[in-house]
């Protein structure tokens, strides 16, 4: 028989990655009731939180006895032991997130509120970053068992909200708390703006139980005034028992990792699905959701778009969106790809032999601007260069440039149909997974992604990349050149390549450098 190791006892090693994984990983809170089957509840909490990479610390609201035929019995703890564990995980470390799930009665909605408030006085005193709550209204179980007390209704409302960042309610717990029968994508658009009036600052509403296209869930966030639809493959299965609290959980993570809430529930939706897959192949009656990994593949994350699509009701595909085709770029001159504001600059960089660039005005306007336009396309074409225009996409066409470059406000208003006609490339920006998911069903020449780093261009703050978001960005676009972009310098830009990204845009790694010819160099190099 081997004799067990104690992890206590000197012969004991952790794995090699383990002191990297703690000192990267958020932590995040988990209050809710314990689930004795594992499915719902703290338990999938604990795992979601733990398999996408956050410290899972959990406060314990009701001890439940449950199974698959329903809820048999609920025992909340008394508000001495939410206290207290409050106070033990208080003392430890501070969270990045609090993810919220079931308060079993009128009193621990009360303390919760306290302890909040009193957090957020703390923080505020101390100058620290203050813990964005997520809260998954939890007042019956998917079986539809009632849960928690149904005066509590009012109370959470009027009280709770205020204090909450993201709230993730579905049909039933829309109905109970806004009034509001879910049956069409209007109703959906009331029922987010009615939460956001209670003073909840964001808003999912979750459309799994909603028929709005046969065979396909569709949810919708909404920040402020900005709507983001979701829709996603449904899955024929029963294992999906925790599913509300596995989405909730994974918006936490997602958010405390630093994700932009828009990419945080794209992430979590795309999380869900692939674990409805996954429980899908198992046997037996109605049991859990499987809690796996980040997905990382198109065919389990949503699609995407910030208004409703007409071309969603025809059918799930994305061909089914108007057909515009771009031309293609020759991937053998996509390399180093330096955005010049300049005729200056980007005559000096053309003689280089930069074979990429962007033109990219915003001092010119009226007849000097067209001027300036038409002078940046003859030099491209001199020198026989891959030359992008910034945003004016009209005077591109007049001028019959190579190429157009769009940020994500000017595709929304932009004519794809005449760039598409007048045989330009086009290059699209996006920042993050539902930007970048929204932008590849145009399927246009390039992507940029960014901002990988900080940059001195632009204030980005809130959507910084990274490299691992840029390396999970890369691995999903296909046949797409991609091209990274924002505070890339010679010294990191050999680790943005590894991530997948075909070329490198710059801007002060050449402009601010005491020897811009040599700097060109430099970074050319990198793809010899």
């Amino acid at each position: 028989m081997t004799q067990a190791v104690s992890p206590f006892s000197s012969s004991f090693s952790f794995p090699d990655n383990t002191n990297q994984y703690w000192q990267g990983a958020p932590v995040v809170w988990a209050i809710g009731g314990s689930d004795c089957t594992g499915g719902a509840g703290i338990q999938a909490d604990t795992k979601t939180i733990h398999n996408l990479g956050g410290l899972p610390n959990t406060i314990i609201t009701a001890v439940t006895a449950q199974n698959a035929g329903g809820v048999k019995e609920i025992n909340a703890v008394s508000d001495e032991v939410f206290r207290s564990q409050w106070s033990a995980l208080e003392q430890a470390a501070m969270p990045s997130t609090i993810k919220v799930g079931m308060l079993a009665n009128e009193a621990q909605v009360n303390t919760l509120i306290t302890l909040l408030t009193e957090l957020n006085q703390t923080c505020e005193e101390e100058n620290w970053p203050r813990p964005i709550i997520v809260y998954d209204p939890v007042l019956a179980a998917t079986s539809g068992d009632q849960l928690t007390e149904s005066d509590l209704v009012p109370l959470i409302r009027d009280t709770l909200f205020p204090l909450v960042d993201v709230v993730t309610p579905n049909a039933k717990e829309v109905q109970k708390f806004a009034g509001t029968y879910m049956f069409s994508k209007d109703c959906m658009q009331r029922a987010a703006e009615a939460f956001i009036q209670l003073g909840c600052k964001k808003v999912v509403i979750k459309g799994g139980h909603i028929d709005l296209i046969s065979g396909r869930s569709i949810d919708l966030a909404m920040s402020d005034d900005t709507r983001y639809w979701l829709n996603g493959a449904q899955i024929p299965t029963e294992h999906h028992h925790g599913t509300g609290c596995t989405f909730a959980s994974a918006i936490a993570v997602f958010v405390a990792k630093g994700y932009h809430f828009r990419d945080a529930v794209t992430l979590a939706k795309g999380f869900i699905t692939h674990g409805l897959i996954a429980s899908s192949c198992l046997e037996g009656a109605y049991g859990p959701v499987l809690q796996t990994q980040l997905p990382t593949s198109l065919t389990v994350l949503p699609q995407t778009s910030n208004t409703w699509l007409t071309e969603w009701e025809d059918g799930p595909n994305l061909d089914t969106q108007p057909a515009l085709s771009f031309p293609r770029i020759n991937s053998d001159l996509f390399n180093l790809y330096p955005v010049v504001d300049s005729l200056e600059w980007l005559e000096r960089l053309l003689k280089l032999g930069v074979t990429t660039i962007q033109y990219r005005d915003k001092t010119n306007s009226g007849e000097a601007l067209e001027a300036a336009i038409q002078k940046a396309i003859l030099l491209g074409k001199q020198y026989n260069a891959q030359l992008f225009i910034n945003d004016y996409w009209q005077l591109a066409i007049k001028h019959q440039a190579y190429g157009v470059h769009l940020g994500q406000e000017d595709v929304q208003s932009a004519d794809l149909n005449a760039i598409a006609h007048a045989k330009l490339r086009l290059g699209i920006s996006t920042h993050g997974h539902f930007e970048f998911i929204n932008a590849l069903a145009i399927k246009p020449s390039y992507l940029a992604i960014g901002a990988v780093f900080p940059t001195k261009t632009k204030d980005m703050t809130g959507q910084i990349q990274g490299l691992s978001a840029l390396k999970a960005l890369c691995a999903l676009q296909g046949q797409i050149p991609i091209v990274a972009i924002g505070g890339i310098t010679l010294s990191n830009a050999s680790q943005v390549l590894t991530c997948g990204a075909q070329a490198i845009a710059v801007v002060t790694a050449i402009t601010e450098a005491k020897d811009p010819e040599h700097a060109v160099k430099q970074l050319s190099s990198l793809f010899e």
